[in-house]
């Protein structure tokens, strides 16, 4: 499994304690910045992280900025890129298993980093259960494929 991290300088810092997790854990990740505290544009790091993603280059993304929906609302604009913005860890299992997220979108400035690390934990084992889900996410990539 290879995951794309990247994150705003308001997600920086919760960003490099989610890379020492995935070490310690034995997680490969390509880090797509931002590599410090300084001010940056959020979408600068989203759209990249979301190609990669997008082109199977990366499992799945994992993206952070001070409220996540900024994060979010950039990844989805990737085709083939579902993006879910996730506060709690029921967020992070529940997306996966009925939305077939590939992008989590964390809040950097609302999380706690022991949260964060139960949401990655639960983004990346959860399995997408399929069924009456798949019909539905078969809606919105068939959508994205018409336009």
């Amino acid at each position: 499994m290879k995951i794309c991290i990247g994150s705003d300088h308001r997600g920086y810092k919760l960003k490099e304690e989610l890379k020492e997790y995935m070490k310690q854990k034995g997680i490969e990740f390509i880090d797509l910045g931002a590599d410090s505290e300084n001010s940056v544009d959020y979408p600068d790091y989203a759209i990249p992280v979301a190609e990669k993603v997008a082109k199977k280059e990366c499992d799945f993304g994992v993206l952070i900025c001070y409220t996540g929906i900024g994060m979010s609302i950039a990844a989805n604009k990737v085709k083939g890129i579902r993006a879910a913005h996730v506060v709690a860890p029921i967020y992070a299992r529940m997306s996966r298993l009925h939305n077939d997220a590939n992008v989590l979108c964390l809040p950097g400035g609302f999380i706690t980093k022991d949260s964060a690390i139960e949401c990655l934990e639960l983004f990346i084992s959860t399995e997408f259960e399929g069924g009456r889900h798949k019909r539905r996410v078969d809606k919105i990539t068939g959508y994205e494929e018409r336009h």
